[in-house]
């Protein structure tokens, strides 16, 4: 438990030892296939999921509070049906959750390092065995996502994230720098001062479980923003972390108006950061407010943000139309095309568009679209109704001004569904090819075989953003042309693969541009954000004589 405000931090012996975190591998993603004992478990909580209906608090230094105000959360493909009623927080409780994490802070920035590990150590082995059924079963029948992109979001992702932070935070603090003869120098990297505001998307919910504690295992406490529109998944995380021994008032579980709520945050001078996963438009504001209140805070507050993306595929002459038509349908379909690196704008030569249309197409007419109860379904809806309308004004755009060649159906009936569309459009400058749509939307561009590099500098020229993108050449110099022209155009950037899918520890995520700060997410450039180094020169015989030798007479 944190010590009351102003009392003394309490000491503990020291571990004598130097300790080192186990060497991480990526959790491997389970089969889910019929008969196996995953798949049962599964089921078995997806069932009783669905026939609950819980109540959510805030949580804010580890004491749960209902203020009576509640929202719904809902299933995406069942809109009718309420999975949880959870509870808004009101100005009293923002200021609530400041205070709790600048309590938590004192004690927890002075525990040893490998404490905080363990925290997270211990949360991804939870996570991995006793809990992972019922963050999978929230994140499937809150978020619509199938079996498979909950697995290796809501179990495999986040887990890597515990268990890799762990590593390059051992790694991060191992870094020190030389001495000379005389002299020990050392680097002790503290933790920011003041609280880290994490801002966390729907469409991850292994984003929530990292921004929330990157920051943290640094020795940060914080105070978390969930998106309404997936908290299931993020209270279920925020439960694993607390079994985990997570310390109250070291993350704070705040529901509630998201401009309410950063309007407060962004305004107290004791913000030390900002961890963000969001729209483009939403980051600027943020950017801005901190800006025009630089003169309050204690420090210059760190803005790390991941946004926007409208990420590309682009196939040489030389692709193999195959490989191109699955990385379109599985890049840009999977999970509603809400993933935001999904591919949503592809540029395919003249000579291999006819065998890469039919095939794509073919494959979308087997796509079964419905509720991810059916394990037979390869997409879900999309998240909520404000989602729908936009993808549908999109569609209904395409109808008059390109030409869809399969999809372009909406139902909002009973679930969000979209169905996947791929579309043609002879405008480089199309807004299809231009915005950012986050769903089932990919938009074709079909460039003449000689125009190769012309096309690239389309691509990069294109979009505002640069998160991820992919090129497929079975032409070596293809590949090296495109790694030239574009690249600033993609932070995550494919070759012969789709452009999804990225794995903590073997490709870090993050892009530039409008697409965010590229800090990296799994990495050990992440980490380095939340951490505020200070030099410590410890000089064993100090000098007892201002004079230096080249003083004296000749």
């Amino acid at each position: 438990m944190a010590p009351p405000a102003g009392a003394p931090v309490t000491t503990h012996a020291a571990f004598a030892g130097v300790r080192s975190v186990p060497t991480p591998v990526n959790e491997p993603n389970k089969s889910y296939a019929p008969g196996s004992p995953e798949r049962a478990d599964l089921k078995a909580r997806l069932k009783t999921m669905a026939g609950e209906t819980i109540d959510i608090p805030l949580i804010i230094g580890g004491r749960e509070i209902r203020t009576g105000r509640t929202e719904k959360a809902v299933m995406p493909h069942d809109h009718a049906h309420v999975l949880a009623e959870y509870h808004v927080a009101g100005p009293e409780h923002i200021q609530q959750a400041i205070d709790a994490a600048t309590v938590a802070r004192r004690e927890w920035g002075a525990w040893p390092w490998e404490d905080r590990a363990a925290v997270l150590l211990k949360a991804a082995e939870l996570l991995s065995t006793s809990w992972r059924a019922t963050v999978n079963a929230a994140t499937m029948l809150g978020q619509s996502k199938t079996v498979f992109q909950a697995e290796i979001d809501a179990a495999s992702e986040m887990i890597d994230f515990w268990r890799f932070n762990a590593a390059f935070a051992e790694e991060l603090y191992r870094e020190q720098p030389i001495s000379s003869p005389g002299v020990w120098n050392a680097l002790e990297y503290r933790p920011l001062e003041g609280f880290v505001y994490a801002v966390t998307p729907f469409n991850f919910t292994a984003i929530g479980g990292n921004l929330t504690t990157a920051p943290a295992l640094m020795g940060n406490t914080v105070v978390w923003k969930p998106a309404s529109s997936a908290m299931l998944a993020a209270y279920y995380t925020y439960r694993v972390l607390e079994a985990a021994g997570l310390p109250p008032g070291v993350i704070n579980f705040l529901p509630g108006d998201a401009v309410q709520i950063s309007n407060a945050l962004l305004d107290s001078p004791d913000l030390a950061g900002v961890h963000f996963t969001g729209s483009t438009a939403v980051f600027n504001g943020m950017w801005k407010k901190v800006g025009e209140n630089m003169g309050r805070y204690r420090s210059y507050p760190r803005l790390v943000g991941e946004t926007g993306g409208k990420d590309f595929i682009v196939a040489h002459p030389s692709a193999d139309p195959a490989e191109v038509a699955v990385a379109i349908a599985r890049g840009g379909f999977e999970y509603q095309g809400q993933k935001c690196s999904a591919a949503s704008r592809v540029y395919i030569a003249e000579s291999i568009w006819n065998e890469v249309r039919d095939r794509t197409i073919a494959m979308m007419r087997e796509i079964t679209i419905g509720d991810v109860q059916d394990f037979r379904n390869f997409m879900g809806a999309v998240i909520d109704k404000k989602a729908f309308t936009k993808i549908s004004e999109y569609l209904d755009d395409a109808k008059k001004n390109a030409k869809i060649l399969q999809g372009g159906v909406a139902r909002g009936d009973k679930g969000y569904f979209i169905e996947p569309t791929l579309l043609q459009t002879e405008d480089p400058g199309y807004r299809l090819l231009c915005e950012e749509i986050f769903g089932p939307v990919v938009t074709a561009y079909v460039y003449p075989d000689r125009q190769w590099q012309e096309t690239l500098d389309i691509i990069d020229k294109t979009s505002p953003y640069a998160l991820t993108g992919a090129v497929f050449s079975r032409d070596r110099v293809g590949v090296r042309q495109a790694l030239s022209a574009l690249r600033h155009a993609a932070g995550n950037f494919y070759i012969n693969d789709k452009p999804t899918g990225a794995v903590v520890g073997q490709q870090p995520f993050g892009g530039a541009r409008g697409s965010g700060t590229n800090d990296k997410a799994g990495s050990k450039l992440n980490l380095v954000r939340w951490v505020s180094a200070r030099t410590v020169k410890e000089t064993f015989g100090p000098p007892k004589d201002y004079r230096y030798p080249f003083m004296a007479e000749e």
